[in-house]
């Protein structure tokens, strides 16, 4: 690890699998951390542990002629693991993903609740149908009269209180730095100032009817606007917790301070109207990239964002940008990349709704069209896939035996509801062979942990076989 390597993990994943960041601890990587001089005086160089991680110089591709799985024996190590005494349904689906052929499924082409696992299918939505590359703009804007600003809201909801942080995901674009940018354009006009917000973008109900009021209550998602701190939260970083009821309005009386850090007067007046015709810009802001709105959405399983994604889909197809809108694009989007959509059924782009029904075999079937052609727009998903015991969802799990054999191996996206759990991606096994899988339990009436430990041994098995 203190030298350039070559990494041989082969894969119709190259780029998936190349390029991973894993932030690391004393207890993950002991290596990395320096020895005391007086001891690492008494130890050969040869024997010296690395004191950093080591650059990746290339990664080999995947050997198609590595033995794909005995079935027989999968299935009887499979059955063995996934032997769940409790209530509710499992059903589970194993592929090998060059070729396609089934290896192991029990009740795998039954439509089931997938949870968060529906993320899959907007991730690929958006970064076909938007570009891995593309940015949203929020900006401030002049109004019908000379001492009005509007603030219009791009698509960006991710937005910072603070200067724009331009090596992060979260406050990739900041307030006050659109701030300070609308005060330069201000210099010779005196205020005061009113705000007005134009949040025109998207249109309907902010929240969808598919999703239990005790879900928006306890915080898993909030209404959904074009524009919002955080993801729609009060904090940076936080993931649970109350959010705020109308997004815009935050950011308007974060705009509102900043405006008055930078020297413009405001009157404190927040109103909603749309940006006038012929309207000048006086500053504006961009966002992280799709690809990287992505990456954090899989990584954290924000509904919030994904919400918001699917929005963006249906604005670039020429759908109209709301609940049901947002739902037909990310479908239109998907089947576009291969995957037929006639008996899946969706009515969010995040999961959060208890209709949503897709089998573990057609979100292998999606996997795989991704795995094949990591390279395109879609597959850039791939990256954001939780890395098991080091990453995002995934991070605190596959830590105790005898999953723990599968850290840093198996990649997925969870999903979990109150009766729901489900884990689908992908693991390279021990003879280099690329093997999709997605497990899904529902009716989960003692709750979702026993059974995600099940499904992480399970993938456990996919990695010894």
């Amino acid at each position: 690890m203190g030298r350039t390597s070559k990494i041989v993990t082969g894969g119709l994943l190259v780029c998936a699998l190349a390029a991973i960041s894993i932030p690391v601890g004393k207890e993950v990587v002991p290596g990395l951390f320096p020895l005391d001089p007086a001891t690492a005086a008494t130890i050969p160089a040869a024997q010296l542990l690395p004191t950093e991680l080591s650059q990746v110089a290339s990664v080999s591709a995947l050997n198609p002629e590595a033995p794909i799985p005995d079935a027989a024996a999968l299935s009887d190590q499979l059955g063995q693991a996934l032997n769940y005494q409790g209530a509710g349904t499992v059903s589970v689906y194993v592929a090998d993903a060059l070729t396609g052929e089934e290896l192991y499924t029990q009740d795998g082409w039954t439509a089931r609740t997938p949870a968060s696992n529906q993320k899959l299918l907007t991730a690929g939505a958006a970064l076909a149908a938007l570009g891995p590359q593309s940015r949203f703009t929020t900006r401030a804007m002049t109004g019908n009269s000379p001492h009005q600003i509007v603030l219009q809201a791009g698509g960006d909801v991710m937005l910072g209180r603070d200067d724009s942080k331009v090596d992060s995901v979260m406050g990739h674009a900041g307030i006050a730095t659109l701030a300070k940018k609308t005060a330069e354009s201000l210099a010779d006009a005196p205020g005061p100032y009113t705000l007005t917000i134009d949040d025109s973008m998207f249109q309907g109900p902010t929240l969808n009817s598919n999703w239990a009021t005790e879900d928006v209550l306890a915080g898993e998602i909030a209404p959904i606007y074009p524009m919002a701190l955080f993801g729609a939260r009060y904090v940076s970083g936080e993931l649970t917790g109350p959010r705020p009821h109308d997004a815009p309005v935050e950011v308007a009386e974060a705009f509102a301070i900043a405006l008055e850090r930078a020297g413009v007067e405001t009157e404190g007046i927040i109103t909603r109207s749309t940006t006038p015709e012929g309207a000048t810009e006086l500053g504006a802001v961009q966002s992280a990239t799709v690809d990287e709105q992505v990456q954090y959405m899989m990584q954290w399983s924000d509904n919030y964002v994904a919400e918001v994604l699917g929005r963006m889909v249906a604005r670039k197809l020429g759908d109209p940008v709301t609940n049901d809108g947002a739902v037909a694009a990310v479908r239109k989007s998907v089947r576009n990349l291969g995957l037929p959509m006639d008996t899946i059924w969706t009515v969010d782009n995040s999961g959060l709704s208890l209709s949503n029904r897709i089998s573990p075999a057609q979100l292998v079937e999606y996997l795989n069209i991704l795995l094949k052609n990591p390279a395109s727009s879609a597959g850039q998903e791939l990256k954001g896939l939780p890395i098991a015991g080091l990453t995002g969802s995934l991070s605190d799990r596959y830590i105790q035996p005898p999953s723990w054999e599968a850290a840093g191996l198996v990649r997925a996206k969870t999903g979990t509801l109150n009766q729901v759990t489900a884990l689908s991606g992908y693991v390279v096994n021990t003879d280099g062979r690329l093997l999709s899988f997605a497990m899904i339990g529902n009716g989960l009436t003692d709750g979702p942990g026993p059974l995600r430990t099940v499904f992480d041994n399970a993938a456990t098995v996919l990695a010894r076989s």
